[in-house]
């Protein structure tokens, strides 16, 4: 469920994860359209908007993390958080094949025409 609006504490949705049918998470996430960085502050923040309301949480960017808001998303002692960037996101998309559509291309091999020329 999409939550992502004013008042929502910094959470943009909230899921289920289902490991087995025994096994279950709540699940917390945040989005950030960024073209900068995403720093350990703002990773600190959505772990506090997320303390009592989930057993995890990812945050999702179209940019990128700084190395010390990696740190901080793994950090021992408190809850870790999935840190997914904008390379990491279009790779995911690609693989899951997510609103695309394979296409199947060719390159022009100049060389073979050559054999023609008279």
């Amino acid at each position: 469920m999409v939550t992502g609006r004013a008042g929502d504490g910094g959470i943009d949705g909230i899921g289920m994860l289902q490991v087995n049918p025994l096994v279950s998470f709540k699940v917390l996430f945040q989005c950030k359209r960024y073209a900068g960085s995403v720093t350990p502050s703002q990773v600190r923040d959505f772990r506090g908007a997320m303390m009592g309301r989930a057993d995890k949480g990812i945050i999702l960017t179209t940019g990128s993390f700084t190395s010390e808001a990696r740190k901080e998303a793994v950090r021992d002692g408190v809850s870790a958080i999935e840190l997914v960037d904008g390379e990491k996101l279009i790779v995911m998309i690609e693989e899951l094949e997510l609103g695309l559509k394979p296409v199947r291309t060719f390159a022009l091999d100049p060389g073979f025409f050559e054999q023609f020329n008279a």
